[in-house]
């Protein structure tokens, strides 16, 4: 069956072949009445644009390109879902890729991504090697280092500090009475925003004449699983802790558990608490502490953020958004 072409597509408009060209590319100067005309008829005619031919005519597709750790946990997805959210309507598509907390990775996929002539670029993050930042600093579109204030940008920036927010917590639950620390976490040379708040709760800690009493952490991604696996390993000791504080909400739920199976009251002999604010946390037979993180929301930002300085450039456009998560004691 022939493919319908844009020539056609524009007749059934009432537009020129140019008009319908720029407004099935989300260009800013066609009225919002000529783009709901031509998206109308390739939408009835069935009209596939070849965006290829466009990238090489315009030196750019209308790909957002988007490189997120990981997909294994609802944390990235919710980013994902913040930022296809915040394009819809704007001709611009978002494409990801998956780096596995593996810098080198990361590496090619940007550089994959960077060879499809994207319209702008979003990575996690601001911990990239030289040899990445390297890389970054020879396109000529906007970078968006999500998720992370700890750090120097490189272009625009938008999250929280998890230092900061590791600090925050920790003041909280000494606020709260706990005492006697305990740490559990996962992957820590890889997963570097864990390894800030880890930091930022021990900064806390030091403050108030305070240090770890016990910590165990695993090479491993983590999950449920493993934080139930060294909780209950860590606990088989007999440690002598009143909080143990986790790398996120699935280690935590997965130390809940492990409480629970060995008898241990919670919160009134270990408080729990992790980070992130997810679902799962709400859904515990025992509320834990928690920070929510606005994941949602910061990826929404992000591709605000890209559609602004695409459409009116970079002039006047804030370079850093910066979020703070909410602590919630549960019920500690």
């Amino acid at each position: 069956m022939r493919q319908p072409t844009l020539e056609e597509v524009a007749a059934a408009a009432g537009v020129s072949k140019m008009t319908a060209s720029r407004a099935l590319r989300g260009a800013a100067d066609v009225s919002a009445e000529s783009v709901a005309k031509v998206r109308a008829a390739a939408e009835r005619l069935g009209y596939v644009g070849n965006r290829l031919a466009l990238s090489l005519s315009a030196r750019r597709t209308n790909l957002v390109s988007v490189v997120v750790p990981s997909m294994s946990n609802i944390v990235f997805p919710e980013v994902v879902s913040g930022i296809t959210l915040g394009l819809e309507g704007s001709g611009l598509q978002a494409v990801f890729g998956i780096s596995d907390y593996d810098p080198d990775k990361e590496r090619e996929v940007i550089r994959n991504m960077l060879s499809w002539r994207p319209a702008a670029l979003i990575i996690t993050g601001l911990d990239q090697p030289e040899e990445t930042l390297a890389l970054l600093r020879h396109i000529d579109i906007p970078v968006i280092q999500l998720m992370d204030l700890d750090g120097e940008p490189l272009d625009f920036n938008i999250g929280l500090s998890h230092h900061a927010a590791g600090a925050a917590m920790g003041r909280a639950l000494i606020a709260a009475g706990r005492r006697r620390f305990g740490y559990i976490g996962s992957m820590l040379g890889r997963d570097l925003r864990a390894a800030k708040r880890r930091e930022g709760f021990a900064e806390a800690l030091r403050d108030k004449g305070l240090e770890w009493i016990t910590s165990s952490i695993a090479p491993d991604a983590s999950s449920a699983l493993l934080g139930k696996q060294l909780t209950g390993a860590l606990l088989a000791g007999g440690r002598d802790i009143d909080c143990l504080y986790y790398s996120n909400d699935d280690m935590a739920a997965g130390g809940l558990f492990a409480c629970m199976e060995l008898g241990i009251s919670v919160p009134s002999d270990i408080l729990i608490a992790g980070f992130n604010g997810l679902d799962l946390a709400d859904a515990l037979p025992v509320q834990i502490a928690t920070s929510r993180s606005p994941r949602r929301q910061m990826g929404e930002a992000a591709a605000h953020l890209v559609r602004r300085v695409l459409k009116d450039g970079r002039e006047g456009v804030e370079r850093v958004i910066a979020f703070t998560p909410d602590i919630v004691l549960g019920n500690g």
